[in-house]
């Protein structure tokens, strides 16, 4: 029988945390520590963000229980690893020769703080904000939801001379359409939204901003159209004084700016990657997507998202019914022959390239999604364990990080014998944003809206230190 965890667990872990946050800032104090002096932490400049959409089973990838009774423990065995400390599912070989860059959350978990499905899972961790019991799962995003992780570093961090703060791709969260709530910066202002890279399974190495699209468009074409704006903006003189008016100015000229720059066209073309660098990583969309990642963090932009980006037509074809990660039919299968070794191979190639060229200590590199999966194995939705599919799973998931200052080849915090919930050092989403937050050298949350508020964008949570 699954049993939830005991409410103290959730108390435990905001001591803990708080307690291990005080602990570092009070090393250098002098009425405690005497001559200890304080050294400056190294602050990450940019973050690469890989979201698994659809919900990865932990129990079965980085979270794995061999010990367990077969109707959990499933079909995949765990392997040794480059880590002393971590094990991984056989199935990812090649970031088992990574995984000293690794350290593993095990301990997260959403505390009946949501419902047990994908809308308040995406809003609770891109945001970090608990969605609340009643947050329906076909929820629209809102003007005044809390923004996007992403979103609120970019407005704090200083302006790019040329890039965007925030990138997203190949796909805005929940296409067609992006309903998925929780990747806007929403009550910070369409300002500070992210730019999207839209990119297909057809053509995996072109990448296209929709709204900054130059086709059929010459430069001198766009030049005279900035002349005409500029033209009909003196005529709006009376409405200058609108926020409306000045927010949309802010954001032609960022267009105007992108558009113009040869920069930044150079930063979003990955064919300009040799050839043995692109064959490094693999095929498919999802790989280049992390090669764009890399170029980004070296044009040095502050947030970059990957959306994994499934394949209907192949999901059909191979049954895996739920899309991308949510293995609600034919999990061992769909991981093993399909998903794993699309993430396998890119995703270890990543921190070997940031590695290799100096950048891994500056980047924070965070894999994550909306929950993890059943620990039982069966899901009525698929005619139950006939199916071999796990259901969703808030209540317990695996959060992986490197680089940014995170110390590599370990583990943080433990499952229940059955990875069902948090045992020991529980942790929230919040916990995690916070441990962005503190990897990026953003201790100030507060933030002035445009309509001249004052608000903290984030009360809860702490940074989970002891990983760095």
């Amino acid at each position: 029988m699954i049993c939830q965890p005991r409410e103290h667990k959730l108390i435990d872990r905001r001591a803990m945390l708080t307690a291990s946050g005080v602990g570092f800032l009070g090393w250098g104090l002098p009425g405690l520590t005497g001559a200890v002096p304080v050294t400056p932490r190294k602050v990450a400049k940019s973050t690469i963000l890989l979201w698994l959409a659809g919900g990865p089973s932990h129990i079965d990838l980085w979270d794995m229980k061999p010990n367990a009774p077969q109707d959990n423990r499933g079909e995949f065995a765990p392997v040794n690893t480059t880590a002393p400390d971590i094990q991984l599912c056989e199935h990812l070989p090649h970031l088992a020769q990574q995984s000293h860059h690794l350290a593993i959350v095990r301990s997260l978990g959403h505390y009946g703080r949501g419902p047990n499905d994908h809308h308040p899972g995406y809003y609770y961790n891109l945001t970090g904000h608990a969605p609340g019991a009643n947050f329906p799962n076909q929820r629209q995003p809102h003007p005044d939801d809390w923004p996007f992780i992403g979103c609120v570093v970019g407005a704090k961090r200083p302006s790019h001379p040329y890039l965007p703060q925030a990138i997203s791709l190949p796909q805005m969260a929940g296409e067609p359409g992006g309903r998925r709530p929780g990747q806007y910066a929403a009550l910070l202002g369409v300002q500070h939204n992210p730019t999207y890279l839209v990119g297909e399974h057809e053509n995996p190495t072109k990448f296209q901003v929709p709204a900054l699209s130059l086709t059929d468009v010459t430069p001198q074409t766009m030049q005279d159209r900035r002349q005409l704006l500029a033209a009909l903006d003196q005529s709006r003189r009376a409405f200058e004084g609108s926020r409306d008016v000045f927010t949309y100015s802010r954001l032609q000229e960022k267009a105007f700016g992108l558009l113009a720059s040869g920069k930044t066209q150079s930063a979003f073309d990955v064919m300009q990657e040799p050839e043995s660098v692109r064959e490094r990583y693999g095929p498919g969309l999802n790989a280049m997507s992390m090669l764009m990642a890399r170029r980004l963090v070296e044009a040095e932009v502050p947030f970059i998202t990957i959306f994994w980006k499934h394949d209907y037509e192949e999901d059909k074809k191979r049954g895996c019914l739920g899309g991308a990660w949510d293995t609600h039919w034919k999990n061992f299968s769909c991981l093993k022959d399909y998903l794993l070794p699309l993430f396998d191979r890119p995703f270890s190639a990543l921190l070997d390239d940031l590695s290799e060229r100096g950048l891994l200590e500056d980047t924070l590199v965070v894999v994550t999604s909306e929950m993890g999966r059943s620990p039982t194995i069966g899901d009525k939705r698929s005619k139950g364990a006939k199916e071999g599919g796990r259901d969703h799973w808030t209540h317990c998931m695996s959060t992986l990080l490197a680089g940014g200052g995170v110390q590599g080849g370990q583990v943080y915090g433990a499952s229940d014998k059955i990875a069902a919930y948090p045992h020991d050092n529980p942790v929230g989403p919040e916990d995690i944003a916070k441990t962005i937050y503190h990897a990026m050298g953003i201790d100030d949350l507060t933030y002035v809206l445009d309509d001249g508020r004052r608000i903290n964008l984030l009360d809860d949570g702490a940074p989970i230190t002891a990983i760095f």
